[in-house]
């Protein structure tokens, strides 16, 4: 593996070019097929060979890798590491122009996911997403992807003397009224109606009429950085769940030839529920499984018995012990920064760990030679769920959830650990060795 630094700074390039879950999946195919994948279409018969190496994509936003093994697969089963292209942001809504006073021109918002609402406050944003242009075949819109490469939009904060009870606890936001982005002043020549498809419109160099849609969302203009005294700590949006997204795709295109069949899934939809076409809780994966199972030779019976030879790293990311708020965390089980990866566990299976899996996966650290913690809630906090779960819903395999730890997952610009990134891709890449 790189230096440290060098695979922290490759992740944070890596996010700068991906504000969107549209451009994750374009950035990751690239790299793809750079690397001698193959794109699979799913409306087609697939011809895959022992050698080969494969990826399918849903929705432009989700993407599915496989290489398969070497050995039998109903005997050797699936390697499978999952993470999600997604992350909390605004989405804008149909006809979202507004107007305030004939003075200014903001858009219509609604929230995607949780995020902190107070961190978007006062920041150069942008928008990015994809755009759906007319074509000869009304059910195959042309699709194309956009990203304002400028900060165009900004949410304002109430000025204090206005609010002198903005730093009290118990001051809510309106998602609908404080969170909308102001994108111009207004002269004279301003025109509201289709403003919006226009200014798309221009910045993809077609008609406006062409414009049929379009799925945009808000994104943090400013890139991250590597900081702290010793440049220790990664800053920058989205690292949840990015920077296991590629730590996955990184470990896949670096690890060696094995029996088993390898997969990487990235999975849209996370940060609201997994249940789309494109998520977790759809039978996507199941589905692909199935079809290079079969595409193989293999038998149904086959497959059956691949999934009981199969393991899933479910990674997404996990709490780092929070400096302000030692308190919110569990007594004994609560992880460091640079410390390694996380191991997820819960009583109530929120996570897919079992003591079974949680062996498997620290057997696994320790070959690779890095650290690896454990996470537990506190008994008298909530704490979220991940796409392990989800996915074993659809099918019964082994697996464990792991994440690398963080501050401030859901903020627009959270905190990692340099070491740890290099830690987990390391963790992958023997994993999918084996």
């Amino acid at each position: 593996m790189e230096d440290t630094k060098v695979l922290a700074q490759d992740l944070i390039d890596f996010i700068d070019e991906s504000p969107s879950p549209y451009h994750v999946i374009e950035n990751a195919k690239e790299l793809l097929d750079k690397n001698g994948f193959e794109h699979l279409c799913t409306g087609e018969k697939w011809d895959i060979k022992k050698g080969g190496k494969y990826y399918v994509t849903k929705n432009d936003s989700a993407l599915f890798a496989f290489v398969p093994g070497t050995g039998a697969i109903e005997e050797d089963g699936f390697k499978i590491v999952s993470a999600h292209t997604d992350s909390p942001t605004f989405r804008i809504k149909p006809k979202a122009e507004m107007t305030v006073e004939g003075k200014y021109l903001k858009l219509n918002t609604e929230v995607y996911g949780g995020p902190i609402l107070y961190t978007w406050f006062d920041r150069p944003l942008s928008l990015a997403g994809r755009v759906f242009l007319k074509s000869d075949n009304i059910l195959k819109p042309e699709c194309r992807l956009i990203k304002f490469d400028r900060p165009i939009l900004f949410i304002p904060h109430l000025a204090y003397h206005f609010n002198r009870a903005v730093n009290d606890k118990g001051n809510p936001l309106s998602k609908q009224k404080d969170m909308l982005p102001v994108v111009q002043t207004i002269n004279d020549k301003f025109e509201k109606d289709n403003f919006l498809v226009e200014l798309i419109a221009k910045e993809l160099g077609v008609d406006s009429k062409q414009i049929a849609d379009f799925d945009l969302t808000l994104f943090e203009f400013e890139k991250g950085c590597i900081m702290g005294l010793n440049e220790e700590f990664i800053s920058s949006g989205k690292l949840d769940d990015l920077a296991m997204a590629y730590g996955g795709l990184r470990a896949l295109l670096s690890s060696k030839e094995c029996k088993a069949t390898k997969v990487l899934a990235l999975f849209d939809n996370e940060e609201c529920g997994s249940g789309t076409k494109q998520g977790a809780g759809s039978p996507v994966l199941k589905n692909i499984l199935v079809r290079q199972n079969l595409a193989q030779g293999g038998s149904h019976e086959d497959y059956f018995r691949a999934l009981e030879h199969s393991f899933m790293i479910s990674a997404d990311m996990a709490h780092a012990l929070h400096p302000n708020y030692a308190e919110k965390h569990d007594p004994t089980n609560h992880p460091h920064m640079n410390a390694g990866p996380v191991i997820k566990i819960h009583a109530n299976q929120k996570y897919i760990t079992d003591g079974q899996s949680e062996s498997v996966f620290e057997m696994i650290c320790e070959k690779a030679g890095v650290p690896c913690q454990k996470y537990v809630n506190d008994s008298d906090m909530l704490g979220g769920s991940t796409l392990g779960n989800i996915l074993l819903a659809q099918m019964d395999i082994k697996g464990v959830d792991i994440g690398n730890p963080m501050w401030g997952m859901h903020s627009v610009r959270e905190t990692g650990g340099v070491d740890d990134q290099t830690y987990v891709t390391k963790a992958f890449e023997t994993f999918y060795n084996l």
